[in-house]
């Protein structure tokens, strides 16, 4: 059974920083795409960054250079680190993983990051 959880979220001051976390269990993980998600109040969830095994990244323009993905294949953990944080960036960050772009995604609890401005 696949298990994903977050951590890490929180209130943070615009500027600043903070690292989610994502540990997995009940997957190869080093063969999973993994990834991070968040929705907003009143939005759709939208794609922030996704690794995929090869170590290859994507992020949405919207974070690219404040962000960055990694992974760390034999903890079975991701992380998201988020520099630069701004008040737009506030949402629950979902943590996902799959074994491949047509997969289903596997899905964490969420994690609540709240921007204050």
């Amino acid at each position: 059974q696949v298990e994903l959880v977050e951590s890490g979220g929180g209130l943070v001051q615009t500027g600043g920083s903070r690292r989610l976390s994502c540990s997995a269990s009940g997957i190869t993980f080093s063969r999973y795409i993994v990834g991070w998600y968040r929705q907003a109040p009143g939005k759709e969830r939208e794609l922030v960054a996704r690794i995929v095994s090869n170590g290859g990244t994507r992020y949405d323009d919207s974070v690219k250079g404040r962000f960055t993905i990694a992974r760390d294949n034999a903890k079975k953990i991701a992380y998201l680190q988020m520099d630069n944080l701004q008040p737009e960036d506030t949402a629950v960050y979902y943590c996902y993983a799959s074994l491949s772009f047509m997969s289903p995604k596997n899905w964490g609890q969420g994690t609540q990051v709240t921007v204050s401005s």
